[in-house]
Parts: C-alpha cells; structure tokens; sequence
C-alpha cells in the first residue's frame, strides 16, 4: 500500500520534524520539495515492483487468531486434572520431555522434565527441539493438499504422472496420503534387497529402488485395496513436492509454513543440523546415534517444540492457511473395511467413536525419541507430547481426552508406530 505524503515524512524522512527550528524560508521550500519528489519516486517504484510485492508477501507473518476466552475456574480445573495424570504417569515413568495441554489455544498445563542429553546439566525447556516422528507426516500431508488447493497438483493424478518410470498402476497422490498404496515399506526392503548401510538413504534412493528392482521387492499389494501404513508412502509424497516447486523439501516448509507462522524451534533435519541436533536415548537411557535411514524425510525427520505444535495446530483450527473443505477431506477416515474406531485421513489418525466425536491425531517414534499430537477439533483442545527418551507411557496421553467431552467409555491407548521400530529404534 502506497503511503500518505506525510506518513512518508514520518517514516522515511524524520528529520523534517527539524524544518521548523533548524531552517526556515528558502531552506525549507527547498527540503519539503526536494521530499516530494523522493515521495513521487517512492510511489513510481512501489507500483513498479509488483512481482517483488508477491515475493514478499508469500513470505510474509500468518497470524492466527488468539486464544478464545476460557474461565480462570475451568483452567484452574483442566490444569490440576492434567497435573494429576502427569505426576501419576509421566514424573515417575523413564519420561524425557515436554508435555502443553491446551484449550481454545490457551495452555492449561505444561511441564518439562529431564536433560537434553542425559547426565548433562542441560534442562529440556520450551524452547528444546526434539524428533517428531512421525507427527512429522502431518506437515507433509497438508503441504501437498496446500499444492492442491493452489491447483498445482490433483490427489487422484497417478504418480507415474510426475515419475514416469514408475510402474506401480493405481498408485495415486491420495492413496500416498491414506496409506493405501500397496506399496511395502522403505525401512524394511531398501535393506533386503542389498543397500549398504554405510550410507545414508535418501528420497531419491527409494524412488529409485522402487523403480529400478521392483522384480526383487517382496510384499507388494494391489493399490487402493487395504490400508497398510507405509513410510515410503511419504518418502514418495516429499519428491513430489520437491518436483512441484523446484525446491527442497526441508526449504518448502520453511517457506511455506514454518517461518509464516514463526515455528522458530522447527525444521527438517539435514547432515548441516548434525551438531545442533538432541540426541535420543532408549529406555535404557543408552544414547541411540542417527544411521543410514536418518536422510529421507517426508515421514519423519522434523524436530520441533510442543509450544510449535501448539502453533501449528491453531494454524489448522483457525483456517488461516487452509480452506474448511480442505481440513474436512484431510480429516475424512478413508479406511472403512475393519471394524472399530480407527482409522486413517490424509495425514492424520483418528479414533471414531460410538459417541460420534472425533479425535484427530498422529503419533510417533524413531529412535528413542516418541511424541504424540492430538487434537479434539470439536473441543479446540490439544494435548502434545514429545519426548527423546523411549517409554510407552507417552501413549497413555489419549486418556486425557474426556476430560474435554465425553469421547469413550473406556480408556484405550493410542497405539504406536508398527512394530518394526521396535528394532529401529534401539528398544530391547
């Protein structure tokens, strides 16, 4: 927007607040049109420089909507109801972390506990960044149907449409995001069939594998007939985006929603975050290092912070970056051929239960490091956790749930990530 002559002065010229007791006359006829003509300049260039507005402003702040009201007495209430799950679930247990408890984006409770790296002095604080897993899948996820809602991609093009030599018929954006491609898991044939594991796997290997030595890759399935929850899945989805944009995915998210929405303590970890990086233990508190699956990303890799979940959550709750019909097929379950409450959206887990209510979440675990992102859309309420040192008792976050509503009759815990982690990540 082109400014006013005198917010111009104000802004850019200050020092004509001095005309009257510096100059005078002359002097100042001269200085106030001398700062006219700067101002003609100023508004020639700003109507000249369209394409670098646009520049600017794909980069610019989301805001999201502050924190609805909520009573001092029910804060009061939710926050001492989750001090009593903490203190007899999570203080006593092998717990490393942080736990935030939110309400209409007001934090209703939040503890840290533990060292960044174990035997250190080094507090776990608001500002720790810890391994996602997992959790890492919901901002694949929203950033490809970002791309979709800007018309650059559709959920049903096949991928051979962006990969040609992909010969996987039926394999589709949104059977990626559903996990119902068919397609067998990364972590498990990259190995079988031969990768040395001196080296790091990275997207394009996959892709590659897939390819190039389909004839010797077992277990793979006719896409769109069952759900079977797949790494690869995302590993795929981030190439996509990367082919989109012509950028990098880590780069992509950044852009797009980590520095809009100043998620400071977010990123996608490459080789060039090694140092800054916290280490994760198992539960043994033994010290797991990062090996040759530690460079793909798309289904886990980021680092964040819950107070950045937090954010990310109200980002997605307040429809500033996304349109309603958007959120509404993301949290759609697709897999509907087993009875029972879970299920799967694009991106996003979900218990549906008998009441009707929704819970949309996502879990994680790599390594020793496990976190859990649920959110009750119903309620605008959050529970997160993130933890770097393996115990299971993280999960148990789900019985939270009733305290906003009444959601189920009886606790069930949230299940992990499958049971190949359970070697992966350092668990005995």
């Amino acid at each position: 927007m082109i400014p006013s002559f005198e917010s111009f002065l104000n802004t850019y010229i200050p020092v004509h607040r001095l005309i009257n007791k510096k100059i005078s006359g002359k002097a100042a006829s001269f200085f106030l049109y001398s700062s006219f003509f700067i101002f003609l300049s100023f508004c020639y260039s700003c109507n000249s420089s369209t394409k670098e507005k646009v520049n600017i402003t794909d980069t610019t702040i989301i805001l999201i909507p502050p924190p609805a009201p909520i009573s001092n007495l029910e804060k009061e209430k939710l926050g001492n109801s989750c001090k009593i799950w903490y203190d007899s679930v999570l203080k006593n247990s092998a717990f490393n972390g942080g736990i935030l408890v939110a309400k209409n984006g007001n934090i209703i409770f939040e503890e840290y506990k533990g060292m960044v790296q174990l035997g250190s002095h080094s507090s776990i604080n608001a500002n720790t960044s810890l391994h996602i897993a997992s959790v890492s899948k919901t901002f694949t996820a929203m950033a490809i149907l970002k791309l979709a809602e800007e018309g650059k991609l559709n959920i049903d093009d096949p991928l051979s449409m962006y990969f040609t030599n992909f010969n996987y018929p039926g394999v589709t954006i949104k059977t990626l995001l559903n996990h119902r491609s068919g397609l067998p898991n990364y972590l498990y044939f990259m190995e079988e069939i031969g990768w040395d594991k001196s080296a790091y796997i990275k997207n394009q290997d996959v892709l590659d594998y897939l390819i190039n030595r389909k004839s010797e890759i077992k277990n793979i399935g006719a896409a769109g007939k069952n759900f079977n929850y797949c790494n690869t899945n995302y590993v795929l989805l981030a190439l996509v985006i990367e082919k989109i944009t012509a950028t990098s995915f880590p780069d992509h998210l950044r852009k797009t929603f980590l520095e809009p929405l100043r998620m400071h303590n977010t990123f996608v970890f490459t080789l060039a975050d090694t140092v800054r990086i916290n280490p994760s233990y198992d539960w043994k508190g033994n010290k797991i290092d990062i090996n040759f699956l530690d460079q793909a990303y798309g289904d886990k890799n980021m680092y964040s912070t819950p107070r950045d979940l937090l954010i990310w959550d109200q980002a997605l709750a307040g429809n500033v970056i996304f349109k309603h019909a958007t959120l509404e097929n993301a949290y759609t379950p697709y897999s509907n051929e087993k009875p029972g409450i879970k299920n799967y959206g694009l991106g996003w887990r979900m218990n549906v239960y008998p009441t009707g209510r929704k819970m949309v979440f996502h879990n994680g675990w790599w390594h020793g490091s496990n976190a859990v992102f649920i959110r009750l859309i119903e309620d605008n309420a959050t529970i997160i956790l993130i933890g770097n040192r393996y115990t299971r008792a993280i999960y148990k976050a789900s019985h939270l749930v009733n305290l906003f509503n009444s959601y189920f009759k009886q606790a069930v815990e949230t299940e992990s990530e499958p049971a190949i982690l359970d070697t992966l990540s350092g668990k005995e």
